[in-house]
């Protein structure tokens, strides 16, 4: 089932898309290093592109979420957004969390980002939606070295997924991964097939498995296109920025559609 034009109104063009050779598969850089160009922004509260005290920057090579410019968060919560839609792939991402959480962002939000699959386009958002209807990819950072606090969980804003075999509506399920602390980087993988198998994958070591990603739940906006219980087979892939500095340095992407041509 194809989203409905609604969703789609994002140019399919790449995302600055580069081949790159890695042993004898051939993966595509999503970000090229150098500027934003092929994505676009959201933030809650602006219009689309409307990159709010440059909430998402270039620096060094690498892309950040930044609230330097930030004297108070007011749920400016963002999303930056591949113009090209996915549906069989491995995503490939690294990132870290560095310095403290701005200040008025809110407690849960702290070293927490999230990686967006299956997403609505940022262009179909409305003006004041916090979240995309997406399958979020949890990125945590641990606070306190007495207490776990896993990373690659499973979060539903506007969607359900089946697992075990149950239709699955809490909002988050906490992956089975163990907890990094400080600013050390972290590779997240996501084997992503359409609207069956969907892996979490944290540093070579699967820990979250699921099925049928579809619309329904909470979160979902009343104007919605879509019915709850649709499956979601394809969508555009997002990074968040809920209020705490995160660095991103690689995101690429290898295409598994042709492998079932």
């Amino acid at each position: 089932m194809k989203l409905t034009a609604l969703l789609l109104l994002a140019a399919l063009i790449s995302c600055n898309t580069s081949p790159k050779k890695t042993d004898t598969n051939e993966w595509i850089q999503l970000f090229n290093g150098k500027d934003l160009s092929g994505w676009d922004l959201k933030l809650s509260g602006y219009e689309l592109n409307d990159n709010f005290n440059n909430t998402f920057k270039v620096e060094d090579g690498l892309l950040k979420v930044s609230y330097d410019k930030y004297e108070n968060f007011n749920n400016e919560f963002g999303h930056i957004f591949c113009n090209k839609i996915f549906s069989d792939y491995i995503l490939r991402v690294e990132y870290r969390f560095t310095g403290e959480q701005v200040p008025g962002g809110p407690g849960w939000a702290k070293r927490n980002n999230g990686v967006m699959i299956h997403s609505q386009s940022a262009q179909s958002m409305g003006l004041d939606q916090d979240f995309p209807v997406s399958i979020e990819v949890q990125l945590l950072g641990g606070l306190d070295e007495s207490q776990e606090r896993p990373t690659a969980n499973l979060c539903t804003p506007g969607t359900n997924v089946v697992m075990d075999n149950m239709l699955i509506k809490r909002h988050c399920t906490p992956s089975g991964s163990k907890t990094y602390y400080g600013d050390q980087w972290v590779t997240v993988e996501i084997i992503v097939h359409g609207d069956g198998d969907i892996y979490h994958i944290i540093e070579g070591d699967t820990v979250m498995h699921y099925s049928k990603a579809q619309v329904g739940g909470g979160h979902l906006p009343e104007d919605f296109p879509l019915k709850e219980g649709t499956l979601l087979k394809e969508g555009f892939i997002s990074l968040q920025a809920e209020s705490h500095n995160t660095e991103f340095r690689k995101i690429e992407i290898l295409d598994l559609s042709k492998n079932k041509q």
